[in-house]
């Protein structure tokens, strides 16, 4: 009976051990790699870090640094673990959206639907803008190209 309690015990223990990993969302510190690149690129700010797995499998590695560049505009810069920028996107307001967006929009979107409006610039220098949009208690990611030409709409969770 004591054998069997050992081992009931020590399986227990072993499962309860196996829970403490590190959960995407919770705030993490980067390599030294990830935080000496961002500090040469923003010296200053100080970023709350998160961690995020991408890729095909989810088997790469991002660390988000998200940060205020001044008191209204939010920023988020993604590195993977080698250090190397691989996307940056600051919040703009609905002016700064191409026109050919706008109408877009405005087509096809009431005003009190459109939630968050951002600039994305990826690690090959290309521009894209991401409208958070709220429609049917769902919330989407419409993509639009450097010209405001829709691109993509994607569901976000």
């Amino acid at each position: 009976m004591k054998n069997l309690f050992f081992i009931i015990t020590f399986l227990y223990s072993s499962f309860l051990i196996g829970q403490n990993g590190v959960s995407p969302d919770k705030v993490v510190t980067p390599p030294e790699k990830v935080l000496y690149t961002f500090q040469k690129e923003y010296p200053g700010k100080v970023p709350v870090w998160t961690m995020k797995y991408v890729g095909d499998d989810d088997d790469e590695i991002r660390y988000e640094a998200k940060f205020k560049t001044n008191a209204t505009t939010e920023v988020l810069a993604v590195y993977d673990n080698l250090g190397v920028l691989k996307a940056f996107e600051s919040q703009i307001p609905l002016s700064k959206l191409p026109a050919k967006a706008q109408a877009y929009l405005k087509k096809n979107y009431p005003a009190k639907a459109i939630k968050e409006i951002a600039v994305v610039v990826d690690d090959k220098s290309k521009t894209t803008y991401e409208v958070g949009v709220q429609k049917n208690a769902k919330f989407y990611d419409v993509v639009f190209d450097k010209n405001g030409g829709f691109d993509v709409i994607v569901e976000k969770d």
